[in-house]
């Protein structure tokens, strides 16, 4: 029991952490209509400042700090210069261009910082564990990142709900023709919302560092998880990326943890420990079918705009 505790924590702080980088995509993807596989690279960069800028100062807040200037300044260059050509053109164009994207900013990365693997150390007043209920100790850093997506999902509700800016943000994604006629400059809209969604990936990367080694080519597993999980919640929803962010971690953690013990009741040892290997790492992709087949649009499909 204490272990089953323990593994729903984790899933929930791997939930959490897919929901900063699936936030961000969600927004570009969902209201800019704009398939973003260099979503990844933005992660990526987030790490490598934060990783960089506390090795300089020896804070990991002024590093965290570091990094949302930084990805918000390189995703108004991505947006600029590549991202602007992309909104009008088929999705398989916006595919190709951002894979290139993806190639020239690992080599581009790896010219600055080599390919050597940077590592970043849990900050001191995060060290340690606390037990959350007896006998069940979890990293105080772990609950940090719970804590960090908890209070981005509040903000990025306020924000989408209760503000002008989330007002046009839904306007411009139902109608952006009609926008633009009323006097809103929809692309210094969307430079700005590509540049929230970049902060987002860099921020989620900056916290992702103490707990993996920092590099390149290290978001392409974690976009391929952040699409999924938008993909099960409705594309453009935060709700839906917040749900199916806390699904896809549950489904991940429990099933590597549980299916091939689950399996050895049935098989031998050794291939239950085969056998359960590969099911447990196909498990989020059967809850997106599984959600597919019920609810071909998602959990929470939105066609105005995110909520």
């Amino acid at each position: 029991m204490l272990l089953f505790v323990e593994q729903i924590l984790n899933g929930l702080q791997l939930g959490i952490f897919l929901f900063l980088v699936a936030a961000g995509l969600t927004l570009i993807f969902g209201i800019m209509g704009l398939i973003n596989l260099a979503h990844g690279s933005l992660f990526m960069i987030g790490a490598y400042v934060a990783a960089t800028v506390t090795a300089w100062t020896g804070s990991f807040v002024v590093g965290l700090l570091a990094t949302l200037p930084a990805t918000a300044l390189a995703g108004i260059v991505i947006e600029f210069v590549v991202m602007r050509r992309l909104y009008d053109r088929d999705h398989l164009d916006q595919v190709l261009a951002t894979f290139g994207l993806i190639l020239f900013i690992n080599e581009a990365v790896t010219m600055i910082w080599g390919r050597t693997p940077l590592f970043l150390n849990v900050p001191d007043a995060l060290k340690g564990s606390v037990e959350i209920i007896p006998g069940v100790p979890y990293p105080v850093y772990r609950i940090a990142i719970i804590a960090a997506g908890i209070l981005v999902a509040l903000i990025l509700w306020a924000v989408i709900t209760r503000t002008r800016a989330g007002m046009l943000i839904r306007a411009g994604s139902t109608n952006r023709e009609m926008v633009a006629a009323l006097g809103v400059d929809i692309a210094l809209l969307y430079t700005a919302l590509f540049a929230a969604g970049a902060v987002f990936a860099g921020f989620a990367g900056a916290m992702a560092g103490p707990l993996v080694s920092v590099q390149v080519g290290m978001g392409e597993q974690i976009l391929i998880l952040a699409f999924v999980t938008i993909v099960i919640g409705g594309i453009g929803s935060i709700r839906g990326a917040l749900i199916g962010s806390l699904l896809v971690g549950l489904v991940d953690t429990l099933g590597r943890a549980f299916v091939p013990d689950l399996l050895k009741l049935f098989l031998p040892p050794a291939e239950a420990d085969g056998i359960g290997a590969g099911l447990s790492s196909m498990m989020v992709y059967l809850l997106m079918a599984l959600v597919l087949i019920i609810r071909p649009s998602g959990l929470f499909p939105t066609a105005s705009g995110a909520r």
